[in-house]
């Protein structure tokens, strides 16, 4: 007896339509066979399975009793394989009832989500979101499962292996309440450096890159709190007199709520380029393609068009 492993699809398909019309004479007209192809193929499966399958009756070819116990697990199977080689549907975004997985820092929540959710919803008003906080997975093994669809940030763990498209590079600002001092003085090295500063410690980002610049520098900077995430800044620095450093989109979409202000930065820092990530797995569907289009169409710069493939 040959292993299951060896069987050609073909066999089975052969196995199947014998299975429900019971004459080969059938089987060879429903699958543009001759009759002694079918008769080939049911020898050959009738070796590989040892058993004799189909016996010849005058009412046509009866199942034995291994074959009747075979036979829907062998039609459920070429249904499932059927349906998932059949043609691809093309994404209707306004029909659609599909959830996508987003992987973000807690900036991107505060960026990205009022107006991607707000969007979303005119577009495609049935697709819903679900967002992972990129500390709270292992964001590139989660893309790589499929357990997280799409990553946007400045997220360098992801550089290698995946699929990127920047969509804006953005500097650095320093970002403070209305009513303070710094308001009404000319942002310089000294002045910032006699401010009361308020760290973030971003992790899984690029952002660390910032205090490690500024240390380069030999800027000193009078740390009067450090928190881990950039979630809580908007309430902070607006009832007390600190200053955060803080990326430039971030302090735009903070300081109206919160009474905020920004300044440019007076010291040189590298910029922060934002990118969309995905993996290969997910390159091909519809859906998600359309999905990228659709944020880089809203949020890409005129320049950040570059896109680049896995290395």
């Amino acid at each position: 007896m040959l292993p299951p492993d060896t069987l050609d699809l073909n066999l089975l398909r052969v196995f199947a339509r014998l299975h429900e019309l019971r004459r080969v004479s059938k089987v060879a007209d429903d699958l543009g066979l001759t009759q002694p192809a079918v008769s080939n193929a049911l020898a050959r499966l009738r070796k590989a399975l040892g058993d004799p399958l189909f016996v010849a009756t005058p009412q046509g070819m009866a199942p034995t009793p291994y074959a009747s116990q075979l036979a829907p697990t062998v039609a459920q199977s070429l249904g499932a394989i059927g349906a998932a080689l059949a043609p691809r549907r093309r994404f209707a975004p306004a029909a659609s009832e599909r959830e996508f997985r987003l992987g973000m820092s807690d900036i991107g929540e505060i960026y990205f989500l009022p107006t991607l959710v707000q969007g979303l919803a005119e577009a495609a008003p049935g697709v819903t979101l679900t967002t992972v906080r990129n500390t709270a997975v292992d964001l590139k093994e989660a893309m790589q499962s499929g357990q997280v669809d799409l990553a946007i940030g400045l997220l360098p763990q992801l550089r290698g292996g995946f699929h990127q498209r920047e969509l804006f590079i953005q500097r650095y600002v320093c970002l403070f309440r209305a009513g303070h001092a710094l308001a009404q003085r000319r942002l310089t090295r000294a002045v910032f450096e006699r401010a009361e500063h308020l760290v973030v410690v971003s992790a899984g980002t690029g952002h660390h890159r910032v205090d490690e610049e500024l240390r380069r520098q030999g800027i000193e900077r009078r740390v009067r709190l450090t928190v881990p995430h950039f979630v809580a800044i908007g309430h902070i620095l607006a009832s007390t007199d600190l200053v955060a450093t803080v990326p430039e989109r971030l302090a735009q979409r903070l300081a109206g709520p919160f009474g905020l202000l920004w300044r440019s930065h007076p010291a040189t820092l590298p910029q922060a380029p934002i990118r969309m990530f995905w993996h290969r797995r997910a390159h091909a569907d519809e859906g998600h393609r359309w999905l990228r289009q659709w944020i880089a169409a809203r949020y890409a710069d005129a320049d950040g068009l570059r896109q680049s493939a896995p290395a």
